[in-house]
């Protein structure tokens, strides 16, 4: 019989749970961290204490996970872009599983990442089947899916689905999937547009001069086949626009050298941001970006910006020729409202040249800049309301709670 002490030690003392989440490249790390900070702080108020291990990055580290491998240096798009990085990958899967497997946990949360978290989801379903596996961001298939056999296998290995896009969720519902549109985690984020004149006093920057923020890399790919575009961008910018500054934001200080020596060789006047891409971004008149996420935070921001990307040109080939791949369009600002708010530039079409006429005309034409915000704001409402991280964390926290209900019956 359970003493009233007893009782009161069990009320007085949160119990503990093993959450085990796995996400890779920078963007997975921010989204990883945000959803671990509303982890905690759900789980205070039900009188939980948590131990969270991840695949991830120094942010997911930051906010109280014990990561059990780094994964935010291993991205990659493009087949031969992937390749230097396979063995790297099976190795952090290798000690992923050993994790796994030495203490299992009470629920895994994928986060994007959609080859590697593959693997791991398949891992869990064969080896930890007891253990319940929600897909949180779930890979674009919406959007590019080659064929239906990946998202079949993804809705197999997810006991639930957790989608951030509306059409998101239509398409993984569409195949079965228990699945719930909780809003996107930038609209808490960044709940107003930037603050341009106290982001140029921190940075030191005149109140009225033109500042071009760029976002070229954080994958070493890029740096490869992206970067030198749009540094050649900025020359033709810089010659039109003498009065520019130039910002290059860091996201992994491993690409910092590389960007300190693309300034220098093209000679752009500017430099390098060290300390976080937000006040670089909030500080510019324009951001020229790779796709991706970044696009989402620029435009919640309510900065102008013009997108470009480039793979290796057999990779492009391929999946041109080959896959058939055709999408209308790959900015996340544009999928989301089904329209061209802000001009992209693929592959072929991302020449210096278009991509520094597209920066021209919105640093200098008032009506193009307020017609792309005009669509930042359709954007944002489709979004979704704020509080998607809230939501989320309750979710999980809610399918945590399920196989001890169904124990306790």
């Amino acid at each position: 019989m359970t003493t009233n002490l007893e009782a009161q030690s069990a009320m007085a003392s949160p119990r503990r749970q093993k959450i085990f989440i796995s996400t890779g490249e920078v963007s997975g790390d921010l989204q990883g961290a945000l959803l671990i900070e509303a982890l905690r702080d759900r789980a205070r108020d039900r009188n939980l204490a948590l131990d969270i291990t991840a695949l991830g990055g120094p942010r997911m580290a930051q906010a109280g996970a014990t990561l059990v491998g780094e994964t935010t240096g291993i991205g990659s798009v493009g087949i031969f872009e992937a390749l230097p990085y396979l063995l790297p990958t099976l190795r952090l899967q290798r000690l992923a599983k050993q994790a796994l497997d030495a203490s299992p946990p009470d629920i895994a949360v994928l986060i994007d990442y959609m080859n590697p978290n593959l693997v791991m989801g398949d891992y869990l379903k064969t080896h930890h089947p007891q253990v319940p596996v929600v897909y949180y961001i779930a890979p674009q298939q919406w959007v590019w899916a080659f064929s239906a056999k990946d998202t079949q296998r993804l809705v197999r290995c997810s006991d639930r689905m957790l989608a951030i896009f509306k059409a998101e969720a239509d398409y993984y519902q569409g195949f079965g999937a228990e699945t719930t549109w909780v809003g996107h985690p930038l609209v808490d984020r960044y709940p107003a547009p930037a603050d341009q004149a106290a982001a140029r006093q921190q940075l030191g920057l005149p109140p009225g001069a033109p500042v071009v923020t760029l976002l070229p890399a954080s994958r070493r790919q890029e740096v490869k086949y992206l970067m030198p575009v749009l540094l050649q961008a900025a020359q033709i910018i810089q010659a039109q626009c003498p009065e520019v500054t130039f910002l290059l934001p860091v996201s992994i200080p491993s690409l910092q050298t590389s960007f300190e020596q693309g300034l220098a060789d093209y000679g752009l006047r500017g430099r390098v941001v060290t300390d976080g891409s937000q006040a670089a971004i909030a500080a510019a008149d324009v951001a020229i970006t790779k796709s991706g996420t970044a696009n989402l935070e620029i435009a919640l921001m309510d900065v102008p910006q013009v997108v470009a990307y480039r793979i290796h040109p057999l990779s492009a080939r391929i999946a041109h020729y080959l896959l058939k791949f055709d999408v209308p369009y790959v900015s996340p600002v544009n999928l989301v409202v089904n329209q061209a708010v802000v001009p992209e530039f693929l592959q072929w079409q991302a020449t210096p040249e278009a991509i520094a006429a597209a920066a021209l005309t919105l640093l200098q034409d008032e009506t193009a800049r307020q017609t792309m915000r005009s669509g930042y704001a359709k954007m944002r409402e489709e979004l979704g309301p704020p509080g998607a991280c809230q939501r989320t964390a309750d979710l999980i926290l809610d399918a945590l709670a399920e196989p001890q209900a169904l124990e306790l019956a």
